[in-house]
């Protein structure tokens, strides 16, 4: 999607897809507000619409017949979500009223809008910058708490405020060198190297490894992670599964194979979305059917973030248990010791010893005895130490973490080259790619063909 002239006029019916109390069509560009006076009939006549007051009336196709009872708003631009004039009709929410009314707004001189090309005129327009547009699809997708307040901080433009200070520094040190770069024979020593050094690593690099760090839990709190539940027969899986979504989910039952396909559910570990999979228990002896449920339940064990080993603390531990868990490989897992309730303490105290170097977690998934500490260790196993500071909410995507790496490659090579003495007029070409790369972030420097990726993913109507 390339830039767009001024002149086209754009509309989308901007609610999802199917029956709702109201529906709206969005139109935004030149004519909007003449399509709004030929479609739509106030209830009480005015002489001109007064911009951001909502008026009922209804709205009627060519030929006069009235389609809908509606609430329209007229936005005059500069002040609306484009910087142009928006107009926006609110009607009932059935998709056949939508498409007909939109039909008549085609038919005066809009065309349809592009996936995201609302949210693109208005960082075209400068009104936002291009991390405040993605936060928006974040907005859209957030599936916990802790996303929508990533969202919207990066919405409010914290990211933006932590990327300009780094800017900022980075045009300090540009300034020192474009000195020395226009008095090369001065006497006088220009470039106070140790106090350049000292700069670069406080205000530039210091800060990008930071950012960097949150990148990654950004990630995590974005697209969350995968967690299977996986273990012998019989040893609670589907009972932790309902006890974590404190609801009954998955089949409970005392038979050994009960379950024979995975059962997924999203969670909220701690504001992070998780994908939570209990598996068929996995055993060498086994029906057909049962047999293809073992076979998808390994299949998820490979593709899982983390893999709650589920043990039966109310028997000694077997060679089936010892030999599933070291089949697990490299898989990053939790041992977790269920049905506690029942267990002989003497039992649990030497299964707590069975795994080296790994403490088990106690719980009892019938009781929900424990899930609180269970918790706390599957969090600490997904997003380590790391804790987004609440007050400002602030987490690179991985398209900005890609380009936070790179900028900081050129910075660690700006500081060698400081340090070995280097002319500064070198050193500011390495200073200058940067800055650059650094505009590529906020959308100073974005090339379009990364520009049309980004937009494309949004819905239309945004």
């Amino acid at each position: 999607m390339t830039a767009l002239p001024a002149s086209d006029t754009i509309a989308a019916i901007a609610t999802p897809p199917g029956t709702g109390g109201i529906g709206i069509i969005r139109i935004s560009g030149p004519l909007a507000l003449t399509i709004l006076q030929a479609l739509f009939k106030p209830a009480r006549p005015h002489p001109f619409f007064k911009s951001h007051t909502l008026y009922y009336g209804t709205v009627s196709d060519r030929n006069g017949t009235v389609l809908d009872e509606v609430l329209a708003v007229y936005m005059q631009a500069p002040h609306t979500y484009t910087r142009e004039d928006v107009v926006e009709v609110h009607s009932h929410g059935s998709y056949l009223v939508l498409q007909a009314i939109l039909a008549q707004v085609l038919h005066h001189g809009a065309r349809i809008a592009e996936p995201g090309e609302f949210t693109k005129r208005a960082f075209l327009a400068g009104r936002i910058d291009l991390t405040q547009a993605e936060a928006v699809i974040d907005l859209l997708r957030a599936q916990t708490d802790t996303g929508r307040q990533l969202a919207v901080g990066q919405m409010q433009g914290r990211l933006l405020q932590r990327i300009e200070g780094i800017r900022q520094g980075l045009i300090a040190i540009m300034v020192v060198l474009e000195v020395a770069i226009d008095f090369p024979d001065d006497d006088v020593e220009i470039i106070d190297k140790g106090r350049l050094l000292t700069q670069l690593q406080d205000q530039v690099e210091d800060r990008l490894v930071e950012l960097i760090k949150m990148a990654r839990q950004g990630k995590i709190i974005r697209e969350g992670v995968n967690i299977v539940i996986a273990g012998l027969p019989n040893v609670g899986k589907s009972s932790l599964l309902n006890a974590l979504l404190q609801e009954d989910r998955a089949l409970v039952a005392p038979v050994p194979g009960t379950t024979r396909d995975t059962v997924e559910e999203i969670i909220s570990i701690g504001g992070i979305p998780a994908r939570l999979v209990d598996t068929a228990g996995i055993r060498d002896a086994a029906g057909s059917v049962e047999e293809l449920g073992i076979q998808r339940a390994r299949q998820k064990v490979r593709e899982a973030d983390l893999v709650l080993f589920l043990v039966d603390a109310a028997r000694p531990l077997t060679t089936q248990d010892l030999d599933l868990y070291e089949s697990l490989g490299e898989a990053d897992r939790l041992v977790v010791l269920n049905k506690i309730d029942i267990a002989d303490r003497e039992q649990t105290a030497t299964l707590m010893e069975s795994f080296p170097g790994v403490r088990p977690v106690r719980i009892s998934a019938r009781r929900h005895q424990g899930l609180a500490d269970l918790e706390a260790a599957i969090y600490k196993k997904i997003a380590g130490e790391q804790v987004l500071n609440e007050r400002n909410p602030c987490a690179p995507n991985v398209r900005h973490q890609a380009v936070l790496e790179k900028v900081l490659a050129a910075c660690r090579r700006i500081h060698e080259a400081l340090e070995a003495g280097v002319t500064a007029d070198l050193v500011a070409v390495e200073v200058l790619a940067a800055l650059d790369d650094l505009g590529d972030i906020v959308g100073l420097t974005t090339p379009d063909e990364v520009l049309d990726k980004i937009f494309a993913d949004f819905c239309i109507g945004k």
